[in-house]
């Protein structure tokens, strides 16, 4: 068997393992599966490999990927390239952090339970929110946790979610939804940003939860005055998808009305990975505390009355009555959380807001370069923040490929997610994009039709 090549076994060790179980080959584990649908002969497989030459055959097909380390990224949409601290992977890289198990036992998990107490800590205070909890997946199912939340709290069934928020957070809300029973109507856009006026046509006193996101996925700042006391009049629930990383510079959503907040904490330090894992940030008003998905952990003192941590809320009903929990996400990104607090701590309240300006003036430059060229034009005025879409003269495809030729990662082609977006691109400007790499970008554009 291949396997042989690669695990620390023996044919003593394998003819033990046989005979425990009770059969007298490995051919025999298989006996269930009928034999007309087996493959009836050996498996076309090169001859095996040295540990070494395995290792150098695995280098040369890693080394045909794209990626953040041989390519100038403007891909955003939710995931981004965003700097990293050493400091992040050394800490996360602890085996007490790295091996931990969910920590029931608070007398052997203190520093995984102060580690969760402080990222919790860290998003009340760049929310504005009162309470958050230990993590979520990631962006998406945040969303749609925060909703069923919403549905839980009102004992309403309806949600209202804007079209510019982003499409792959709307299908997993979907998602959710279909299986629950639950019912999604969609606001529509007016020139890239939530029309208000339609919101409030389908306010009622039906509706339970109401989506936005902000900034928007078109990248733009949506205009949040007024919008909570619209909602809260029909005494349903504001959820607003934030990027933390906008949040130094942005209003709090505290400050608007949200009642809660949730979000894509990948930019916090965590690497893209070909997609994950990613952090699901949810914070909230504390009247929400018990509707709130997964586990949050608090700070108290001992007999002694020495501080220590437990987990202060975890339903029960998560693990044991399924059917009956408001969530069924027992767990959380908890490695990932603490990657996305040794940032947050790292960096500081001026880091992060350098960085959060940083975003904001590149992708002004970037914006205004782009859209002063030849058949390049702004889809949507108005403020934005890290990202903004631009029409191109041409398949943005094609458009990609092309600058994937020159070691560029381009904007996301937008007709996917909405077709009447014909070449429209929606490109992400971060902290770590240079002047001379967003001038070459612009000079590619240039010279592409």
């Amino acid at each position: 068997m291949g396997g042989k090549h690669y695990l620390p076994l023996t044919d003593e060790d394998r003819r033990e393992m046989l005979a425990e179980i009770g059969v007298s080959s490995v051919e025999d584990l298989f006996s269930d599966i009928p034999r007309e649908v087996r493959l009836q002969r050996e498996l076309e497989l090169p001859s095996p490999l040295s540990e070494y030459e395995a290792f150098k055959h695995l280098n040369e097909l890693a080394s045909k990927n794209k990626h953040f380390n041989n390519c100038v990224s403007f891909m955003g949409a939710g995931v981004y390239d965003h700097f990293i601290p050493a400091v992040i992977k050394h800490i996360t890289g602890r085996s007490e952090f790295y091996t931990s198990y969910t920590p029931y036992q608070p007398e052997i998990s203190q520093g995984v339970l102060q580690a969760i107490f402080e990222y919790q800590t860290m998003i009340c205070q760049l929310t504005g929110m009162e309470v958050a909890n230990a993590s979520m997946y990631d962006g998406g199912t945040a969303v749609a946790e925060g909703a069923v939340m919403g549905c839980g709290a009102t004992r309403r069934s309806k949600v209202l979610v804007s079209r510019s928020v982003s499409p792959l957070y709307r299908a997993v809300l979907d998602n959710y939804f279909n299986s629950r029973g639950l019912e999604v109507e969609e606001i529509p856009i007016k020139d890239g940003y939530t029309d208000r006026s339609e919101l409030e046509n389908k306010m009622g006193d039906d509706i339970a939860t109401v989506i936005l996101q902000q900034p928007n996925f078109f990248g733009l700042v949506e205009d949040m005055e007024g919008i909570a006391d619209m909602v809260h009049g029909h005494k349903a629930v504001l959820l607003v998808s934030a990027d933390p990383l906008s949040l130094p510079l942005l209003q709090a959503p505290s400050e608007y009305g949200a009642d809660i907040v949730v979000g894509e904490g990948q930019g916090l330090g965590v690497p893209a990975s070909f997609g994950g894992p990613l952090l699901g940030i949810m914070a909230a008003k504390s009247k929400f505390v018990r509707q709130m998905p997964g586990r949050i952990a608090g700070e108290t003192v001992d007999s002694e009355g020495n501080r220590g941590y437990v987990l202060t809320l975890q339903t029960r009903e998560q693990h044991i009555r399924r059917e009956k929990a408001p969530s069924n996400i027992c767990s959380n990104e908890a490695l990932v959380a603490l990657g996305a607090a040794v940032y947050m701590a790292a960096m500081g309240p001026q880091g992060m807001r350098e960085v959060a300006e940083q975003c904001l003036q590149k992708a002004a430059y970037a914006r205004e370069s782009i859209t002063a060229l030849k058949g390049y034009d702004d889809v949507y005025a108005g403020s934005t923040f890290k990202e903004f879409t631009v029409t191109v003269p041409g398949d943005p495809a094609e458009l990609n490929k092309k600058l994937l030729e020159k070691n560029i990662l381009g904007g996301v082609d937008l007709a996917p997610f909405y077709p009447e977006l014909k070449n429209a691109m929606l490109f992400a400007v971060t902290e770590k994009r240079t002047k001379e790499e967003i001038d070459t970008l612009v000079r590619e554009l240039e010279g592409w039709k």
